[in-house]
């Protein structure tokens, strides 16, 4: 029996030994995940973000977010091995300023572009400064669309950014003049790269696989493909290169003929008729001036009747001249290139309004813009044949698919290597497309 008792005894200060040692375990246990969490709590950095205004400096930017001079000389000594902020910093931009909970001071984060992001950070022993690559998938999407008034308003109804409508214009403006040529009703359908970020920044748009265009009643295709150089060109199904000497129109955005080419027009500021050797654009003052093909400004500057004005000598004897500009962009002896911004539209010399006056010579000799026909670039290369025969198949199949991502055309790297890059596009800020 004395027995039994001790062996009771035992047991229950085993099992208060154990329960009090289960406790105390526990007990540590919640200690421990109340640090672990005090400790991430203080490590967080929650960020406020502001938009880059114009005319705004880094330092007039990190004062008004909270932040004192020697920190802000700090933050831009760090950056300056990888990223110069001082001379790279840009209205737009996305700029932000990272705190604890606690409200201390923990990270600058600046987005660079699309792609890249810089963070300058507080370490233990000062600042340490790295540029992260955003996170995005390629997707090839098709696009649809119906103008009622505007291609720019048509790519908006579709759902799409105005930078597609620019791109997609690019595509055909050797044939189509989007300012004078869209009617109500025309229809568009497209294949274009757009890339998706993982943090949920607005996807950007890579190049325009394929597109298609319906004027009027009559179509017009373009496939990218390349010339034998490896530049890569948008020719039709059959071959033949879009690609002309010359742009449909002077303009980038905005204006409609206001008056034609004429050996006998009455001059609104002279009085009596003469004639009229270009072809009139009004648009708004400051509207973006294109040339219209490659190549050298032989003048710029201001001449009485013209006022501001540009003058280009191109391939073939060709000439162009465009007056009445309100800005000048280039200088004499500057070699351009084609849908390169060469001026402004203003109202300078003998103009009673603001408009662009476009003249074309050839061989000395002034001719219609209007009417000018001009053969196009070289067509696909006979040795490149069967393979644009396989793009193009792939691609006008693609056309008449979804919307929406068409399923499994996610690019990698590799494979986005692989494909020409989009021919240059025209980048210029502007209104749209209405006229």
């Amino acid at each position: 029996m004395p027995i039994l008792v001790l062996t009771g005894v035992l047991f229950a200060g085993l099992s208060f030994h154990l329960r009090s040692s289960a406790e105390q375990a526990f007990q540590q246990q919640v200690l421990a995940a109340r640090q672990a969490a005090e400790e991430l709590a203080a490590r967080a950095v929650l960020f406020s973000e502001r938009e880059v205004p114009s005319g705004r400096t880094l330092s007039d930017m990190l004062l008004s977010m909270g932040l004192d001079f020697a920190t802000i000389q700090s933050v831009i000594e760090s950056a300056r091995p990888v990223f110069d902020l001082r001379r790279e910093f840009r209205a737009g931009q996305r700029l932000a300023i990272g705190r604890n909970p606690a409200g201390e001071f923990r990270a600058v984060r600046y987005r660079m572009d699309a792609d890249r992001e810089l963070w300058v950070a507080t370490q233990p022993d000062g600042f340490r400064a790295k540029i992260k690559t955003i996170p995005s998938v390629v997707e090839l999407i098709g696009v649809t669309g119906v103008v009622r008034d505007s291609l720019y308003n048509a790519v908006l109804d579709a759902g799409e950014s105005a930078v597609l409508a620019v791109q997609l214009a690019d595509v055909f403006g050797w044939d189509l003049d989007f300012y004078t040529d869209p009617q109500p009703g025309d229809r568009f359908r497209l294949i274009v790269e757009k890339k998706r970020y993982l943090d949920g920044t607005p996807g950007t748009y890579g190049r325009i696989l394929a597109a298609e265009y319906v004027n009027a009643g009559r179509g017009y295709q373009a496939i990218l493909f390349r010339e034998p150089s490896g530049r890569p060109v948008y020719y039709a199904p059959d071959g033949k290169s879009l690609q002309k000497a010359f742009l449909r129109s002077p303009l980038k955005y905005g204006g409609r003929i206001s008056s034609r080419f004429s050996y006998s027009r009455f001059h609104p500021v002279l009085r009596r008729h003469r004639p009229h050797l270009g072809v009139d654009y009004a648009a708004p003052i400051g509207t973006p001036v294109q040339a219209v093909g490659d190549g050298r400004v032989v003048f710029a500057g201001r001449r009485p009747g013209e006022g501001k004005m540009v003058h280009l000598r191109h391939a073939n004897g060709y000439e162009t001249m465009y007056l009445h500009l309100s800005a000048i962009l280039v200088r004499p002896g500057e070699h351009v290139s084609q849908g390169q911004v060469i001026g402004r539209v203003g109202s300078t010399g003998l103009s009673t309004g603001p408009h662009l006056d476009f003249r074309v010579l050839q061989h000395g000799r002034y001719r219609n813009f209007l009417a000018l026909r001009l053969p196009p670039a070289q067509p696909v290369a006979h040795k490149d044949w069967e393979e644009f025969v396989a793009v193009r198949d792939r691609f006008l199949a693609l056309l008449a698919e979804t919307t929406r991502p068409i399923p499994g055309t996610e690019l990698a790297d590799d494979e986005l290597a692989s494909v020409p890059a989009r021919p240059p596009v025209n980048k210029a800020s502007g209104s749209s497309f209405d006229r």
